[in-house]
């Protein structure tokens, strides 16, 4: 099956990543990480506004009050709605050479957002999970690239990539919400390329960009490849479902250098034939 494939907006982004549709706002938000601004598309005119947030900023998730919430360099932010500012966090650890990177939102209300060194030496990473109250829990140690997150609809199981196994690993959560019993789902070959940032669609697949792969694939619940979307840049980055049907699967991509003639940096959009469904929201 051919899905069609279009490239959405001008190269605006150095490091694409965490797209995340704002059903509040009608808006899908995404950042230009190592710039420190998030981006933000109105689908109806292709207008994109670009708010600085930090020295760097890694992934954004709609707030149930409103507004967002966001992942910085080392740690975590809050954005009010009328805010022209966001709020940030005490910071989880000193300067140092380890960065946030990606993350997710659980059924409870709970942001998690996983680290990485940023010269990628294995291990380095770990795991947090920011609460309601804004108190943080390191949910796994020695990760080496914490990348996609995502629970299921039925919030009974999430979907996790640590780049440095070239996996998609399932969790089980139990009844108190935590993440236990992870075990492989998909192993990435590594001449495919590299598993990054992730999402689900309404029939259980599961969506991943491939970091110097060129494509983002879906998994069938089973673990079976069954679609294959290629893009024109080696980078795609992370994928997730917006528009007011849920129906556009939105891909952020990366730019390799500035002279990179491929239109990396782009945000690219694909009409899958599959919805996704709301993500959840911080509960903060």
């Amino acid at each position: 099956m051919k899905i069609n494939l279009e490239q959405v907006t001008d190269r605006l982004a150095g490091h694409g990543e965490g797209p995340v549709w704002d059903a509040a706002t009608g808006r899908l938000h995404w950042v230009d990480m190592l710039a420190g601004d998030m981006l933000s598309l109105d689908p109806g005119d292709g207008a994109v506004t670009r708010t600085p947030v930090s020295s760097v900023v890694c992934a954004i998730r709609p707030r149930r009050a409103g507004g967002l919430v966001l992942a910085v360099e080392r740690g975590f932010a809050l954005l009010d709605p009328d805010a022209e500012k966001p709020r940030i966090l005490p910071e989880l650890w000193p300067a140092n050479s380890i960065r946030m990177n990606d993350g997710g939102c659980d059924p409870r209300g709970r942001f998690y957002c996983g680290s990485m060194a940023t010269d990628d030496r294995p291990g380095a990473g770990k795991l947090y999970r920011l609460d309601a109250d804004l108190s943080v829990t390191v949910v796994l140690d020695e990760v080496s690239i914490s990348n996609g997150l995502a629970w299921s609809r039925d919030g009974g199981t999430a979907y996790y990539v640590d780049s440095g196994t070239q996996r998609i690993d399932l969790f089980t959560v139990d009844a108190a919400g935590e993440l236990v019993d992870r075990r492989p789902f998909v192993t990435v070959p590594a001449e495919v390329g590299t598993p990054d940032g992730l999402c689900l669609d309404a029939e259980g697949g599961v969506w991943v960009a491939l970091w110097d792969g060129g494509a983002v694939h879906r998994y069938g619940p089973d673990g079976s490849l069954d679609a294959v979307i290629p893009l024109p840049v080696a980078r795609p980055t992370a994928c997730a479902f917006g528009g007011p049907d849920l129906a556009d699967l939105y891909i952020t991509t990366s730019r390799p250098s500035a002279d990179d003639p491929a239109p990396s940096g782009a945000l690219f959009r694909a009409r899958p034939g599959v919805t996704g469904f709301a993500d959840w929201e911080f509960a903060g």
